[in-house]
């Protein structure tokens, strides 16, 4: 069984989403009609869900919220078995619009690189943010995200488990190590 630390309590992943919305908001405040958010399936889901709430609260009206399926757009498909999908829901057209991407780890890039190939599917952002719960490091591609609510340092044989209420947990992060 692998050995767990604990990242970040349920208290502590709500003040890292609020900081995170607040950030988008700081740096969107231009033009925060145009702002959508959209998830990365599986884990930017929920997260982004919650952000669209909390931007909602901060400007006073809705916020537009989509998920994304970034699977078959995957550049180390003939590498891995065949893809899980999920669905993709993105009931707005993205074009000229400020897309925030939702991820809940950000480890080597290639998920946001296949997302951010995806999201041209729904029309040409005018630019794309990335938000990231975690960032562990060990990028292979030069992405670098915009809203961050941890860094977390970590070895290439250890794995950052999300745990949402969502998704069946109790809003938690951990460090697995094995």
């Amino acid at each position: 069984m692998p050995e767990e630390s604990l990242l970040l309590t349920a208290s502590a992943l709500e003040r890292a989403l609020t900081r995170i919305g607040h950030e988008i908001a700081e740096r969107n405040d231009d033009a925060p009609d145009a702002v959508c958010v959209v998830g990365i399936q599986r884990g930017g889901v929920a997260l982004a869900d919650r952000l669209g709430v909390i931007l909602g609260g901060i400007w006073g009206r809705s916020v537009e919220v989509g998920h994304l399926d970034v699977s078959m757009h995957r550049d180390d498909l003939d590498s891995r078995p065949a893809p899980d999908m999920a669905p993709t829901s993105i009931p707005f057209d993205c074009a000229g619009r400020t897309v925030v991407l939702v991820d809940d780890v950000l480890f080597s890039g290639r998920t946001v690189r296949a997302a951010m190939d995806a999201i041209h599917a729904y029309g040409r952002p005018r630019r794309i943010q990335l938000a990231t719960l975690i960032d562990r490091g060990h990028r292979e591609l030069p992405i670098k995200p915009d809203f961050i609510g941890k860094n977390a340092p970590t070895a290439q044989n250890e794995r950052v488990d999300v745990r949402l209420v969502e998704r069946g947990g109790n809003d938690e992060v951990y460090l697995e190590r094995s």
